[in-house]
C-alpha cells in the first residue's frame, strides 16, 4: 500500500467498471422474469423494480475514505480496486480472510519493502477506519453482479482500426517511439483481448514494485552525497526509494534536492490524454498488426 492521491482517473477503474458492466447486462438479458404475485389495476403505471441498496457508509467508513484518498489512492486507486502499482484490495485474499485488521493492520503497519510498499505509522482510531473503508468497497464490489468474470477478446473489439492508426500516427504520438514494423511488429499474435490492452496502457506492469519498475530516482542530500534507486513512494512531502543493497531509504522532499526517470512517462502522459473512444481505436488497430 503505497499511498498517495492520483490526479487523474485510473483506467484499470475503467476496466473493471468495462467487465462488470458487460457481464451484468449479459446476466439480465437471459434471466427469466419472475411472475408477479399481483397484477397492477388496469391503467396503473407498472411498479418500478430496484436492487438491493448498499448500506450507506458509517461515519468510520467516511473517515476511512478520507484517510485512504491520501494515504493510499496513488497505489490502490480511490475505491481500492487498484492502481499505479498497487493491487485490487476488493479481490484479495488478505482482505477476504481479514477480521478487524487482523490480516490488513500488520500488513500497513511493517509495510512489504520488496513490493514497494513502506510501513505506516496510523493511529489505531484511524487503521480501524482504513480497514473498514477497505471492507465496505470489497462488500460494494462483491455486489456487482459477474465481477470475477473472465474477459473474452471479443468484449475489447468495439474499436475502429482505421481512426486508431490515425490516432497512432497523429494526435497520440504513439509513432514517435514505437513501429508497426518494428517493437509492435506481432504484438497482436503475442498478446490478445485484456493482456494487449493492459500492456498498452501499462508496459511496465501495473502491479510491478520497485524491483521490477523501470522508474529510477538520484537523491542529493544536502552534504552533497547523492543516493539513487528504485522509486518507492512519492507524495506532496517524501521522496523513498530502495537503493541497490535493497535498503527502503526516505526524506523529505523539503530537506533534499531529487530527479525522476521514468523512461515509461509518455505512457503515463497518455493515460490522462486518452478518451474512451480513442482508447479502443488504438486497441483495435494494434489488433490488426500480427
Amino acid at each position: 500500500m503505497v499511498l498517495r492521491s492520483s490526479p487523474m482517473l485510473s483506467i484499470s477503474v475503467f476496466v473493471a467498471v468495462l467487465f462488470g458492466s458487460l457481464v451484468f447486462a449479459g446476466q439480465q438479458s437471459t434471466q427469466p422474469a419472475l411472475p408477479s404475485a399481483t397484477a397492477p389495476p388496469q391503467g396503473a403505471a407498472p411498479a418500478s423494480q430496484s436492487t438491493p441498496q448498499q448500506a450507506a457508509p458509517t461515519e468510520q467508513v467516511q473517515k476511512g475514505q478520507s484517510l485512504f484518498a491520501t494515504q493510499c489512492a496513488f497505489c490502490h486507486g480511490r475505491d481500492a480496486t487498484g492502481g499505479e502499482t498497487g493491487p485490487d484490495l476488493t479481490s484479495s485474499e488478505l482482505v477476504e480472510k481479514d477480521v478487524s485488521g487482523n490480516e490488513i493492520g500488520p500488513v500497513v503497519r511493517s509495510g512489504r519493502i520488496d513490493k514497494g510498499m513502506p510501513p505506516f505509522n496510523l493511529s489505531d482510531a484511524d487503521l480501524a477506519a482504513v480497514v473498514a473503508f477497505i471492507h465496505y468497497q470489497k462488500t460494494k464490489m462483491d455486489s456487482h453482479a459477474g465481477r470475477r468474470r473472465t474477459v473474452q477478446a471479443e468484449d475489447l473489439q468495439t474499436g475502429n482500426a482505421e481512426e486508431g492508426k490515425q490516432y497512432f500516427n497523429g494526435a497520440g504520438g504513439c509513432a514517435k517511439c514505437h513501429s508497426p514494423s518494428g517493437d509492435l511488429a506481432g504484438v497482436a499474435s503475442r498478446f490478445r483481448g485484456l493482456a494487449l490492452l493492459e500492456r498498452m496502457l501499462y508496459p511496465g506492469g501495473r502491479r510491478a514494485g520497485p524491483s521490477s519498475s523501470p522508474v529510477t530516482v538520484t537523491v542529493t542530500l544536502p552534504s552533497g552525497e547523492t543516493v539513487t534507486g528504485k522509486l518507492a513512494y512519492r507524495d506532496e512531502f517524501v521522496i523513498g526509494l530502495v537503493d541497490s543493497s535493497g535498503w527502503y531509504r526516505s526524506w523529505f522532499k523539503s530537506a533534499v534536492k531529487f530527479k525522476v526517470n521514468n523512461p515509461l512517462e509518455a505512457h503515463s502522459e497518455q493515460l490522462e490524454k486518452y478518451t474512451e473512444e480513442s482508447m479502443h481505436n488504438v486497441l483495435s488497430y494494434l489488433q490488426t498488426l500480427r
